[in-house]
């Protein structure tokens, strides 16, 4: 069962409802698993450290939320219904927000200077969400 706020995200469009996938949660856990692992190799430089482990947590934060069967109009949302998809603290939740503002930094204005302090909190919070997955029940459903 869903939250009222998550139903109340998808009246207005911003999430989609969509029947989960095992095979899709599976490849986006894996995908996770892969860049948190190259994220963690510290002779890489610190901005395709924070690139893949950005990535792994975007990845996560997407399983979370296909998990309940839903789809989101836009890559942050996957972030802010973290409450309302997986147990994760509040804390995790608003690193891995503000790692979605710098990402979009790096993106789309070319600032791509990564404060090492943030780096090891994205790591640690996609860490935290990677277990915080472990703890739920994956979707049955084959696509």
């Amino acid at each position: 069962m869903t939250s009222r706020e998550m139903e109340a995200l998808e009246r207005v469009g911003a999430l989609k409802a969509e029947a989960p996938s095992r095979v899709e949660y599976d490849g986006l856990l894996a995908s996770a698993e892969a860049r948190l692992s190259d994220a963690a190799r510290t002779d890489l430089a610190s901005a395709s450290r924070f690139d893949l482990a950005y990535n792994a947590a975007h990845a996560l934060a997407l399983a979370a939320l296909r998990r309940l069967g839903f789809r989101a109009g836009n890559r942050r949302l996957v972030f802010e219904v973290l409450a309302h998809t997986t147990d994760l603290a509040e804390t995790s939740r608003r690193v891995l927000v503000k790692c979605h503002e710098q990402r979009n930094f790096a993106e789309y204005e070319g600032l791509h200077d990564v404060d090492p302090r943030l780096l090891d909190d994205l790591i640690r919070a996609a860490d935290d969400l990677r277990a915080a997955l472990r703890r739920l029940t994956p979707p049955d459903r084959e696509p």
